[in-house]
């Protein structure tokens, strides 16, 4: 069977760094950290009490007052980058015939700031259930895709993904097959993430998943560092065009780069724990290399996962250097999470778009917050620390994993 080739036409990001593609990947290469204090409620009884907020969003920068009111915070934001991404690929108002175009995009948690809300409001009264009649509509997690359908009146195939903090990469993943598989033209794809309230803040820390350097919030996030104690909790929605190459180019449509290939398994381990031999992390490279026809050596940099957890930041790096063997320490490593936190389902999109800028401005963006080796790592590995840095990036790779032993890993291409 004859597979198409895939490309990305357009992009849009709101992020704890920069609210467009371009202020995002600014604050990437500024070594940008986005934690602060949390502002959106207040934490000052909390374990953690910082995270990485969008910072200035207005939802009536892309809805009316009354179209806001009936959307969660998650959906507001996944409106929002996927209008970005519609106008910068050039899509919208009947450029490409709607019955083929598709919306897979993902949350990995949904309306959980509306569901708190709700729930909240009925244990105050006296029993009588009285509900927004918006609660479930507002709640339910496929909801973003649906909304940007109606939106853009895109009628092709519509549905979301949920798998955990691999949930964008994941939707990532099924839009190129649908392209691929000539089920669509075009997709908008991508994964939107806004829980830093207190149910997703105290439920992370009952879990000890987060960092408390509650002294230091700016520095706390510190993937591959001798004393990381946890992520930061991080809001965020990032929305790409993929589309069909021949599709593209019949429309004169620019192009950032070709999707390779993608991978998706799981560690079958433990419900919060990644495997300790990095056995789904290897797995899933693996996977992904193979769906892209592509050697390990055809990659220049990996964006890791890297959430700046004690296990997690080890049995990845395990996984990496058993896939890449002595070309792992030709690649440039970095985690861009010790910038915008951990955005759980919106990390896979975002972070596959920092690959996408890299491997177009031959730039890789570093892991800021290095402060001490950690003696378990490979010296000789290139973490990327502090400072971006000018290579020729090919090829890029994309890692994700998610609570349940999720794994799901991108690669993008120069085209």
């Amino acid at each position: 069977m004859h597979l198409k080739r895939v490309v990305v036409t357009g992009i849009g990001a709101l992020t704890p760094i920069g609210n467009s593609l371009q202020e995002y990947w600014n604050g990437l290469i500024g070594g940008v950290s986005g934690a602060d204090f949390i502002t959106l409620f207040d934490a000052s009884k909390f374990k953690t009490r910082f995270a990485c907020e969008l910072k200035g969003f207005d939802p009536l920068q892309y809805l009316d007052k009354k179209e806001a009111r009936k959307l969660d915070r998650f959906t507001q934001i996944a409106l929002g980058s996927s209008d970005q991404a519609v106008a910068d690929s050039g899509i919208g108002g009947g450029a490409v015939n709607p019955d083929r175009v598709g919306v897979v995009f993902a949350s990995g948690i949904g309306g959980l700031i509306t569901f708190q809300e709700e729930v909240i409001n009925f244990a105050k009264g006296d029993g009588t259930p009285r509900f927004n009649p918006f609660f479930i509509p507002k709640m339910i997690l496929d909801i973003a895709a649906g909304h940007i359908s109606m939106r853009h009146g895109f009628r092709g195939p519509n549905f979301a993904v949920v798998s955990a903090c691999a949930s964008s990469t994941n939707a990532i993943m099924e839009a190129f097959n649908l392209i691929r598989l000539n089920k669509a033209d075009v997709v908008l794809t991508g994964g939107s993430e806004a829980v830093i309230s207190e149910a997703g803040v105290g439920g992370f820390n009952a879990m000890k998943a987060m960092s408390e350097r509650n002294d230091d919030p700016k520095t706390a996030s510190r993937p591959y560092d001798k004393d990381r104690d946890g992520f930061i909790m991080g809001e965020a929605s990032g929305a790409i065009i993929l589309e069909d190459l021949e599709h593209a180019l019949a429309r004169g449509a620019k192009i950032y780069c070709e999707i390779a290939g993608a991978g998706a398994t799981a560690d079958a381990h433990h419900v919060t724990a990644p495997h300790p031999e990095g056995l789904g992390a290897k797995n899933v490279m693996l996977s992904a290399l193979d769906d892209a026809g592509m050697k390990p050596e055809d990659i220049d940099y990996i964006n890791t996962h890297g959430t700046s957890t004690p296990l997690g930041d080890i049995a990845e790096v395990k996984a990496i250097t058993d896939v890449f063997g002595e070309h792992a320490f030709n690649i440039n490593i970095s985690s861009t999470k010790s910038m915008t936190g951990h955005c759980l389902g919106a990390a896979g999109v975002i972070e596959a778009i920092a690959c996408i800028m890299a491997v177009q401005h031959d730039m890789v963006p570093p892991t800021i917050n290095h402060f001490t080796d950690d003696p378990e790592l490979d010296p000789r590995l290139n973490f990327t620390f502090e400072k971006p840095q000018k290579r020729v990036v090919r090829a890029a790779l994309s890692n994700t994993f998610g609570f349940g032993g999720h794994n799901a890993c991108v690669i993008v291409k120069k085209y």
